[in-house]
């Protein structure tokens, strides 16, 4: 199977303007995401709809692809930049991997995980997921929970806890199941992404707010990798100066 890494990578953040060229280490944000991929993905790219976060992808030797600023999510944006990039390049390509531009220490295990699922011949999307530890807030409903089924395929995603204990005290549930958290990177075999591409919202996806419910109610079927270690996005500029204060420790 032949694999392309993309990374979305907007400009216009809300909460953090010009995130992708926050500086670390004294590297913009967007090399060390776009180093790390490449290491594990032969071809990668980064994909914008702005012409700095071009320009600095192209300074350090990566390859980048512009796309509209109308997209809705990092999803459409990475089914533009295939388009893209296999008519320049006259490629072609199985899977995409999706990977977040606010994601600079993702790990080789995460990268490798995700491509790993396209080795079960049914998965149309894969994703990833952490189990909880003891301690491990799961009742935040800005870390999204999985319930799996036995041959390791998302049955739901949710923002509140699932599955509910049934007849336990809900400070005892993380001792009665182990929790997982979405980690929100994916991959997709390319003619599913252009697939879903075009479906409109479901209700699931509306109460929710997660775009991937979007997928299983329209009868996706979407394979979850196993992580042992969390991501580390940044959201707003307090994140990253919290991170920073950490790596000088």
């Amino acid at each position: 199977m032949k694999f392309i890494a993309i990374i979305p990578a907007r400009y216009a953040s809300t909460r953090f303007p010009g995130k992708p060229l926050a500086d670390i280490q004294g590297k913009p944000m967007i090399q060390h995401v776009y180093e790390r991929t490449a290491k594990v993905f032969d071809h990668c790219c980064v994909a914008t709809d702005d012409e700095r976060i071009a320009r600095a992808v192209e300074s350090f030797g990566g390859q980048a692809v512009m796309t509209s600023a109308e997209h809705r999510s990092g999803t459409d944006r990475c089914a533009e930049a295939l388009e893209k990039y296999s008519a320049a390049t006259g490629m072609s390509f199985d899977v995409v991997i999706n990977v977040q531009g606010d994601e600079p220490f993702i790990s080789e295990e995460h990268l490798t995980s995700l491509r790993a699922a396209f080795d079960d011949p049914g998965a149309h999307i894969a994703t990833l997921a952490y189990p909880m530890k003891p301690g491990d807030d799961i009742f935040n409903p800005n870390s999204p929970k999985i319930a799996l089924s036995r041959d390791g395929y998302a049955l739901y995603f949710s923002r509140s806890v699932i599955p509910y204990i049934r007849g336990e005290a809900e400070a005892e549930w993380a001792s009665h199941h182990v929790y997982l958290k979405h980690i929100g990177i994916y991959g997709y075999r390319t003619d599913i992404l252009r697939a879903i591409t075009r479906l409109p919202q479901g209700t699931l996806e509306k109460a929710e707010s997660l775009e991937q419910l979007r997928w299983l109610e329209n009868g996706y079927r979407i394979k979850v990798g196993l992580v042992s270690t969390e991501t580390v996005g940044i959201d707003t500029p307090a994140d990253l100066e919290r991170l920073l204060e950490k790596m000088h420790d």
